[in-house]
């Protein structure tokens, strides 16, 4: 037990100097080849300390001793670069010369880097970076356009560790200046009650509606989407919360869990605090977070909305998921929890006022303290504080990890070129042709989101697939965040869909069956993205006119998709009123603003719609019988909410 306390004490002190050294630079900015060598090593001593070794192959006496060697090396690795990086300050690239002990310490940082991610996120991201460290150490022996001379040892420890390219780049840079100040306020928001005000919110404000169970969840993780930026951590909040509640309206366990998959998916397209790839895109746009932040509120809104739509949709075509107010059961008053929205209306403020996205975040974190003690259940104890501190510096540990061993892939793919190269095949895989592009852009996306965390996703695709999309006219903000939509949507998407499962951990349902049902319902979501790419103003480009039209649009279009998707309107409808709308949302989403195809679209939709809103038995063919509708709530069919 001492042992333990011990060990508690050591990942809270050094969390406590995380935390003094970030806002030290904050106030005090330095170096590049400063900040970020620091904040890596605080990462990798916390890494090694909330993550000790579990191998049951190992007696735990073996285990615990080879902890204390990799700790021991991040020690040894932190005097090494104490004294190396007044060197590394001053030296030029690819003239001054790398010691031999540059490359051992080099290698003993790619090495303790790795085998963090493999503790912090498991496998599969070790074995995708460990694919592109041989192919920089072996590309010349691969013919034709794939292969390139490689680097030699002393070359690549320069460029991964010695420089900005590498572990030290783009992607801990991130971290160092955005990931840190927007965890921090998330964590202070939590710890002072804000968590639970947005889910008391969300059923109070559709908890008795129609589909009140389901609405709940996608509300409350819509609105817990605006400070968590993590799809898993939004389904661990709010799922514990919403699956229950969907369960007693009478939803399947897999229809419950994949409901609050992708309800929490959608978390990380929610401003003003999006998922970490968000902070990433800033930093290679080279454009401040907070013009990220605006570009995508319209896409999370369809998002959400299309969302909203289907669950209510679904729930009057089926009769289940509304909840009484005996299942509910006692809601906390909300007016005199207001204040707690203060937080992240400052921080929203701040980003409107264009303050960094750092000083935004911090001050929002720093309202936190005093409304704290504005109310005594919410008063931030001693024992609260210590917790806040720890989970923040696990927190930190469990994303600065990953995302600057991603560095290593960016390094590789640019040195050697294989980023331009990729973006030629997948050009001259689908002939030249946008759709053709996009179409495999989103399947590649899909495919490496499979059990990757979506930064590592993001970065990836952004490397590789994004200069395609440019080449064929996609504007940048535009084809990265095509892309890292479809990374995040890679979050429900099966045979790996991490959220997907740690909702059906909640719910004690199939991780399979609950991946499937979540993505089916993922089509609802799933055109948004060919909307923006083909207008722009879709992402807050342009002038007001043109962004209203084009949201307005949107929004219709997708509820258009959504009812015709699921069915149901005034009535159940016949399949080919299903097909009609299915079409119209589908035209007027990939057509631009504006054009004919579009107006089309919108406008067959529009007078189809109102049509069986006054007239209910319009229809354009015959009802399907309503026993291919409804489902019983004893006995739901698979594949069904």
């Amino acid at each position: 037990m001492s042992a333990l306390r011990k060990l508690a004490d050591i990942r809270l002190w050094v969390s406590v100097a995380l935390i003094a050294f970030q806002y030290w630079i904050l106030l005090h900015p330095q170096q590049p080849l400063l900040e970020r060598p620091a904040h890596l090593l605080f990462a990798l001593f916390l890494g090694y300390l909330w993550f000790p070794l579990k191998s049951e192959r190992l007696p735990v006496a073996v285990r615990r001793v080879l902890d204390i060697v990799a700790l021991a090396a991040v020690a040894a690795l932190a005097i090494y670069l104490y004294i190396a990086i007044p060197r590394f300050m001053t030296r030029i690239d690819n003239v001054s010369p790398v010691f031999w002990w540059d490359v051992v310490f080099g290698i003993l940082m790619v090495v303790l880097l790795i085998e963090a991610v493999r503790r912090t996120v498991g496998w599969i991201l070790v074995w995708v970076i460990v694919g592109f460290i041989l192919y920089g150490a072996f590309g010349y022996v691969l013919p034709g356009v794939a292969g390139f001379r490689g680097f030699g040892l002393e070359e690549y420890i320069e460029i991964l560790t010695m420089t900005t390219s590498g572990i030290l780049g783009v992607t801990t840079e991130t971290s160092v200046n955005f990931v840190f100040y927007f965890v921090a306020f998330g964590v202070a928001y939590s710890a002072i009650g804000g968590a639970h005000l947005f889910i008391d919110l969300a059923v109070r404000l559709v908890g008795r509606r129609q589909g009140g169970s389901a609405k709940i969840a996608i509300v409350g993780s819509s609105l817990m989407g605006t400070i968590s930026g993590s799809a898993v951590a939004n389904v661990t909040a709010t799922g514990v919360f919403s699956i229950p509640l969907m369960r007693r309206a009478g939803m399947s366990p897999h229809g419950a869990a994949a409901t609050e998959a992708i309800a929490s998916t959608g978390g990380q397209l929610m401003p003003p605090v999006m998922g970490i790839a968000a902070f990433v895109m800033a930093e290679l746009l080279n454009v401040p977070y907070g013009q990220i932040a605006l570009a995508g509120i319209i896409p999370a809104l369809a998002f959400y909305i299309a969302l909203y739509v289907g669950a209510d949709l679904y729930a009057r075509k089926t009769g289940i998921g509304t909840l009484t107010a005996d299942a509910i059961g006692q809601v906390p008053p909300i007016l005199p929890r207001l204040h707690l929205l203060l937080p992240p209306l400052a921080l929203i403020a701040g980003l409107i006022a264009d303050f960094s996205a750092q000083m935004a975040a911090t001050y929002a974190a720093l309202i936190c303290f005093p409304l704290a003690f504005v109310r005594r259940e919410n008063f931030l104890t001693f024992d609260k504080l210590v917790k806040a501190v720890n989970d923040l510096g696990r927190q930190v540990a469990e994303i600065a990890i990953p995302i600057a061993a991603i560095g290593i892939i960016i390094a590789i793919a640019i040195q050697s070129n294989i980023a331009l190269k990729f973006a030629s095949g997948v050009i001259a895989a689908s002939g030249g042709t946008l759709g053709v592009s996009l179409l495999l852009v989103i399947v590649g996306c899909i495919v490496m989101g499979m059990g990757l965390p979506t930064v590592a996703a993001y970065i990836i695709g952004a490397v590789l697939y994004v200069p395609a999309l440019q080449q064929l006219g996609v504007v940048p903000i535009a084809a990265h965040f095509f892309v890292m939509y479809y990374c995040v949507l890679s979050m429900v998407t099966p045979p790996v869909a991490l959220a997907s499962y740690a909702a059906a951990g909640l719910a004690g349902s199939g991780p399979m069956l609950t991946s499937l049902v979540a993505f089916r319902m993922s089509f609802v979501c799933f055109l948004v993205p060919f909307a923006f790419v083909v207008d722009p103003a879709l992402l807050a480009q342009g002038s007001l006119q043109s962004i209203l039209v084009a949201c307005v649009g949107l929004l219709f279009s997708t509820t258009v998709w959504a009812i015709g998707l699921v069915g149901q309107f005034r009535r159940p409808l016949a399949w080919g009123d299903r097909i009609l709308l299915m079409a119209c949302g589908l035209v007027a989403i990939v057509a631009p603003t504006g054009s004919m195809f579009w107006d089309l679209g919108i406008g067959v939709a529009a007078v189809f719609l109102a049509l069986n809103w006054f007239w209910p038995v319009f229809s354009i063919g015959t009802l399907v019988p309503d026993s291919l509708f409804v489902r019983t709530k004893s006995a739901p069919t698979v594949g069904k909410l």
